[in-house]
């Protein structure tokens, strides 16, 4: 059966040989000049795809995402932005309202099919992958009535958002839109100096929380947020979590244990910093990512990535990770890092 898209853009240039490329392709194409238009053609025939130009006329790009992103049947469709700008205040703005992707016009064949191609394979997947265990969220949110059932119940009725490798979730000084979910993959979050050194604060895994503190303490994010691989999100919005934490003691006791956690890994990092030498530092930030991995030994990180962590150079990882492979305490194999003698890392003298 023919896959579908809706194509939203009120260039009839652009939009007309787009849907030649993509009707050429195997797609049954839906085309809209405007997004009122757009919006009542994705509610009527829910195309497994979107297409939307951001700057219209009727209703731009933001509002067509808006009014979808409202129903549980047209919530979950991919959304790729097609615009002209580039500029990162847009690009943040998509992100937080819940598009998938972006092409920057002009783009050529491959690129949209590239795209396209890219988001159905992944939706694809993630339905696979999820949709046992959000199962089980629902079961557990049916037959319980505390605030965990509740919360789990919230995570399962939002759309999962994937994310590229070297994407930005959000910027240092944003205000937060709500709490960030880890579904798959892994998220850094960081600082960078006066002299434009990076300063890694924090690597979150699946099933791991970003933007707790800005959230609770009603402030603006005091870091950046970027993908170090392809990854998937959900995001919780900030007055469902406020209304939720009012509600619910079990869930303000389990925010706040994270957010505990996320207090104590950053004093013991300011501490390595200050007092600890070059070896012992890199030993506790492999000790570290082991933990981070559920102590598996073996992970993939690069060098720069760890630099940022440890607060020191790039070259100074890489002798000093030579001397750790001499000495028998890892193994290393381009970016991917066995440790062999995980006891003696923890032990590191300073």
């Amino acid at each position: 059966m023919k896959k579908s898209i809706l194509i939203i853009e009120d260039n009839t240039d652009i939009r007309e040989s787009t849907a030649e490329i993509l009707e050429l392709s195997g797609y049954l194409v839906l085309q809209a000049g405007n997004g009122k238009i757009g919006v009542d053609l994705a509610i009527k025939h829910k195309p497994d795809l979107i297409l939307c130009d951001i700057m219209m006329p009727e209703l731009d790009g933001y509002g067509v995402l808006f009014m979808l992103s409202k129903s549980p049947e047209t919530d979950n469709i991919p959304f790729i932005f097609l615009t002209a700008k580039a500029e990162r205040v847009d690009f943040r703005k998509g992100m937080e309202m819940g598009a998938d992707d972006y092409l920057t016009k002009p783009f050529d064949d491959i690129e949209l099919l590239n795209a396209i191609d890219s988001r159905l394979s992944k939706k694809e997947k993630q339905q696979a992958f999820f949709s046992r265990s959000l199962q089980k969220i629902e079961h557990l949110a049916i037959n319980s009535r505390n605030g965990a059932a509740e919360l789990n119940a919230l995570i399962a009725s939002r759309k999962i958002r994937q994310i590229r490798k070297k994407q930005v979730l959000f910027y240092d000084g944003d205000s937060p839109q709500g709490i960030y979910l880890v579904m798959e993959g892994s998220i850094k979050t960081f600082k960078l100096a006066e002299d434009g050194r990076e300063l890694m604060t924090g690597l979150y895994k699946a099933d791991d929380y970003l933007g707790v503190h800005a959230l609770l303490l009603d402030d603006a994010y005091g870091e950046t947020a970027e993908a170090t691989e392809d990854a998937a999100i959900c995001l919780l919005p900030k007055d469902t979590v406020l209304t939720m934490l009012d509600r619910y003691p079990d869930v303000g006791r389990q925010f706040l244990k994270i957010l505990s956690n996320n207090i104590k890994e950053k004093e013991e990092q300011l501490i390595e910093l200050a007092y600890h030498s070059v070896r012992k530092r890199l030993a506790q930030v492999l000790v570290r990512l082991n933990k981070q991995n559920g102590e598996k030994q073996e992970f993939k990180i690069s060098r720069e990535e760890m630099a940022s962590m440890a607060g020191m150079a790039t070259e100074t990882v890489s002798r000093t990770l030579s001397d750790f492979k001499e000495e028998g305490l890892i193994e290393k194999k381009g970016a991917t890092i066995n440790i062999t003698d995980l006891n003696k890392l923890v032990k590191m003298r300073n």
